[in-house]
Order: structure tokens, then sequence, then C-alpha cells
């Protein structure tokens, strides 16, 4: 089993596994049951409520960041797209991924497992730095922010992903980090869970990694 550090912290809570995929990304169009969750149909074993959303934008205040505005959790941003039926799907791995945390609530990051640099560790972001999270070149400031790390620096956080570390056609083996807080604990255990069995439904491999603290 793998694992991951995390430094310190006194509510964050979450939970990492690896996915590896029956064939390329580009080659593994979602099911109908996934498309339909993303749409709002189907049924889901968690739904989204105003409590999640506030413990959620407490976890990520506490290192100073200010999740609002076009810094608010990604969880929030797959709401509004929901509502103005702008969600469509990615691929196997991201529409999994997005259909867990549009019911939960929760954000969650995706990365391709063969484009990060170990060793990985979870940590606030104490430096003022930013990195890109699109192909169209947008940056977002991380100053604050809960992210994840590899040996590059940060490549992912619940808000948006870095573009340098997501997922593509010829990915075959992915990352997952499902954030989550002391208050959201059994939330996350069970929305991990469903995950996990969204994309097992479709042939995917799935291996939890080990949490450590850093030293």
């Amino acid at each position: 089993m793998s694992a991951l550090a995390i430094d310190p912290h006194p509510t964050l809570r979450v939970r990492v596994f690896e996915s590896t995929f029956p064939a390329l990304l580009g080659e593994s169009p979602s099911p109908a049951r996934l498309v339909e969750l993303l749409q709002g149909q189907g049924e889901a074993p968690l739904q989204r409520n105003e409590q999640v959303r506030a413990e959620v934008r407490d976890l990520l205040r506490h290192g100073g960041y200010k999740p609002t505005g076009r810094g608010k959790p990604a969880s929030e941003y797959l709401v509004r797209a929901f509502e103005r039926e702008e969600l469509s799907p990615i691929n196997l791995a991201v529409d999994a991924c997005n259909a867990v945390s549009l019911h939960s609530g929760l954000p969650i990051s995706v990365v391709d497992l063969d484009l990060v640099r170990q060793p990985l560790r979870i940590g606030i972001v104490e430096e003022k730095t930013s990195y890109v999270f699109n192909a169209s070149g947008q940056e977002i400031g991380l100053q604050g922010l809960l992210c994840l790390f590899d040996a590059e620096g940060p490549c992912a956080n619940g808000v948006k992903d870095s573009q340098r570390t997501k997922t593509h056609p010829g990915t075959r083996r992915s990352l997952s980090v499902v954030w989550g807080s002391q208050a959201l604990e059994e939330r996350l255990e069970r929305a991990t869970q469903w995950y996990r069995s969204l994309l097992e439904e479709c042939g995917v491999a799935t291996e939890p990694w080990s949490l450590a603290t850093s030293s």
C-alpha cells in the first residue's frame, strides 16, 4: 500500500486512493448511470446541504485562504454548473469525481498518477505562489490553501487542480483526494466508498493509500 504524508492540521480529514483503468481514459466513456448522476437523475446515497457547504469553507479558511467568489470550493462550482445545465461528461475519472462531489458536497481532487512526482504530501501553502489550472492559462493564488504537493510543488486542492497533473485521454492511473473535516468524517467515508464503487462497477481497480502525519 502506498503512503502519503499529511502536515499537522486541527480538523483536516481526507481519503486518498489510486485507480487503475482497464483502458486509456480516452477509450473509456462513462456509462449511462454516471451521466444520469451528473444530470441529477438516479439515486445517490448522499445529498449536499448548507451545513456541509459551511464546514468545507471553514476547512479551507483555516490557513488564511478565503474560499469565496472565484476561490470557492470546487463542489460549489459543480452545483452552479449543474443548476445552469452546464455539467457535461468529460471522462470516466472526472465524471465519477464530479458525480460524487456534486451529491455529497465534498470537494474532490483527481490527478494523473504518472504525471505527479513522488514524494507526495498534503499541507498548507505558506508562500505567495500560484499555478495554472486550465488549458487557457488561468492561475489561482494558493497562499493559505490546503494542497496536495508533489516534488515540484502544489498540484491539487479542493478549489482547482493544477493543469500540470490533470487527467487526459492517455491517462491510465489516477489518484483521488476526497477532502473533508473532522465534522464531516462519516460523510467522507460514505462518499469515498460510493466513489470507489462507481469506478469499480466500470472495471476500474481501486486501492486506498495509507496516511501518515508528517514529522
